[in-house]
């Protein structure tokens, strides 16, 4: 005989708030252009006031860490583009920065190498903020620091179009280097780049850091206290600008490059868009001095890519030792991580992707509760999401 279960009650939720007005669900997405991607908000309002929002992630879910486990460490590098694509570069050097860490082979990494990467890290780092700079300030109704941002964002997109032919997944970072050595001239491309930025960041400056509209917006918008960013796992621009002092290219070195120049890690006590908006702006700068000294110091001559280890076939007879790791690198959104676990083979048992902008897009509920669908805009903005990298 075949008991009979009781329906599942659904879960109560509150039809009226503290001052007796009626709550309203309204939906956010996935399909709207403020949420930058194919993210829906579930938002409960009262009134005008916002009592909680919930997320609801998985429009961009492709399975791609199922996907990493059906070919060579070689063939995940592309994968990863597909990732966080505004930041490509970043999620490259996390894979193989993962599989170098568990090979053991982190010292082979020739001079030049290193250089390399770490300057096409930092020129992606400001590629990046300025996309996101320009997309912010959309979400406050400015059009032309857009046109502005995607425009200077140009010359750094030139210059990794150069090393890698492409302009948004570059599969270019290998195994123990980078899949070539520098074209002629890059440098001094490089160079040229750097100054007409310092400029064009001066600009910026002007209109936006002062601006009475954008401190309007912004100023006590999405507060998030220093215990909470560490509470939720924060990284990067999200962490720092809460006073989270903490970045993995000083305080685990990933690229020894890091330790070779002078720079500062740019935080902020504040805790509220403002705040994020500054640490972004700050990073921009501190890259820029970056490429300054590692174009005066970058050697003239060596590999590009570990003897080693080599290239080309050789990559895909990659195979780590059996073991596990994780490892990560400092990329524009925080902390993008690997963890793998090798059974010796030249593919992954298991593969698992630390996404930053999944960790930093959860504490959006407490950020946003008591304010308005305005600072709702602006304060998911401040984080910088990206679905490819959240949903993967």
């Amino acid at each position: 005989m075949v008991t009979p279960v009781p329906p599942v009650r659904a879960p109560h939720t509150p039809t009226h708030g503290a001052h007796g007005q009626r709550l309203v669900m309204i939906n956010i997405g996935p399909q709207h252009p403020a949420t930058h991607g194919v993210l829906r908000l579930k938002v409960m309002l009262e009134g005008e006031i916002i009592r909680d929002v919930e997320p609801v992630l998985g429009y961009l879910h492709r399975g791609v860490e199922k996907l990493f486990e059906d070919g060579s460490y070689l063939q995940a590098i592309p994968m990863t583009d597909r990732l966080d694509y505004l930041a490509a570069m970043h999620n490259n050097y996390a894979l193989c920065h993962s599989v170098e860490t568990l090979m053991g082979v982190s010292a082979q990494i020739p001079e030049r190498a290193q250089y390399i990467r770490a300057l096409t890290t930092e020129v992606q780092r400001i590629a990046s903020h300025l996309l996101w700079l320009g997309a912010f300030a959309l979400d406050m109704g400015a059009m032309t620091v857009f046109w502005w941002a995607v425009r200077d964002r140009e010359g750094a997109i030139a210059l990794l179009e150069r090393l890698s032919g492409a302009r948004l997944t570059y599969n270019w970072f290998r195994i123990g280097g980078v899949k070539n050595d520098l074209p002629p001239g890059w440098l001094e491309e490089c160079s040229r780049y750097i100054r007409y930025m310092r400029t064009r960041l001066q600009e910026f400056d002007n209109l936006l850091l002062d601006n009475d509209i954008v401190k309007l917006r912004t100023v006590g918008v999405g507060p998030l206290t220093k215990e909470m960013a560490k509470n939720y796992g924060c990284s990067g621009p999200m962490a720092r600008g809460s006073g989270l002092d903490w970045d993995l290219r000083r305080d685990e070195p990933f690229n020894p490059v890091y330790q070779k120049i002078k720079w500062n890690v740019i935080t902020r006590k504040e805790g509220d868009a403002y705040a994020r908006f500054m640490c972004r702006f700050g990073e921009m700068t501190e890259s820029l001095n970056m490429l300054e000294q590692m174009i005066a110091q970058i050697p003239s001559e060596g590999d590009y890519i570990s003897p080693e280890i080599g290239e080309g076939p050789r990559q895909h007879r990659v195979k780590p030792p059996a073991g596990e790791v994780y490892a990560a690198v400092e990329g524009a959104r925080g902390e993008y991580g690997c963890y793998i676990v090798s059974d010796g083979t030249n593919r992954p048992y298991r593969f698992k992707w630390r996404a930053p902008t999944l960790h930093n897009l959860m504490p959006l509920n407490e950020m946003v509760r008591g304010q308005k669908i305005p600072d709702l805009i602006v304060g998911l903005g401040s984080i910088d999401i990206v679905l490819g990298d959240m949903d993967r």
